[in-house]
């Protein structure tokens, strides 16, 4: 406890010292805040993949793979499965096509990726009930919105100050000093802390989401106080 109260007047005299010059004596600190946002948005990506009905037969080896299912025909399975989830097509944008290399010297596979727009996790539970998943190479939640975002970025950012206030406030007071006025606001970086997205989402258990059900933004702002004898 000494060494702190140690370290931190020297880190005040180092700060005077330095300004000096110019008869300005301050303060700085970072506040920070974390905000817990509930989704209104979700975006949950599936990449269907052609593939061959052998693969799924139990006995044919890939070298003797030769009925492929084409995307065509996976996608519609994709789309007629989605609309029984209650999903509307315009719910649904296609997000990039590709080839997939399966091994040498055999076949392309085509691809094609989907982002699917939902207001509820439920949602995905009634997608995965009805979704054929011999076509899909994976399935994963994405980027999580809500519509009221700036305001809690207001909020977030209010907080940080506060805590940047109060956290001044006591340092100064512990050398018998006041805080003044505000000289500087440097808004730092703020972040997003996202659940890690798995590859692929393939439960129909309403819990496996829990995780998701938030989103964490955590704010820092560094202000600068005048120091007042």
């Amino acid at each position: 406890m000494k060494t702190n109260v140690l370290a931190l007047v020297i880190s005040l005299w180092a700060t005077f010292s330095l300004q000096a010059q110019t008869n300005e004596r301050y303060i700085e600190v970072t506040g920070t805040s974390e905000i817990e946002i509930v989704p209104d948005k979700i975006h949950y990506l599936i990449e269907i993949r052609e593939y061959f009905e052998e693969e799924f037969d139990g006995k044919s080896k890939p070298e003797e793979y030769r009925t492929k299912v084409p995307l065509s025909e996976i996608e519609q399975g994709l789309r007629d499965a989605l609309a029984q989830a209650g999903i509307s097509p315009n719910a649904v944008r296609t997000q990039e096509i590709g080839d997939y290399w399966r091994q040498q010297g055999q076949d392309f596979l085509v691809s094609k990726s989907f982002d699917i727009t939902l207001t509820d996790f439920n949602q995905i539970n009634e997608i995965v009930r009805r979704i054929d998943t011999k076509g899909i190479h994976t399935m994963r939640i994405g980027e999580l919105e809500n519509k009221d975002m700036p305001a809690y970025h207001q909020k977030g950012k209010i907080e940080a100050l506060k805590a940047a206030q109060q956290k001044a406030a006591y340092l100064v007071e512990a050398l018998g000093k006041k805080l003044g006025n505000v000289i500087r606001i440097v808004e730092e970086s703020s972040n997003t802390a996202f659940p890690f997205a798995q590859s692929n989402v393939l439960s129909s258990d309403a819990a496996s989401f829990d995780s998701f059900r938030t989103i964490k933004k955590n704010y820092s702002i560094l202000v600068r106080f005048e120091i007042i004898d």
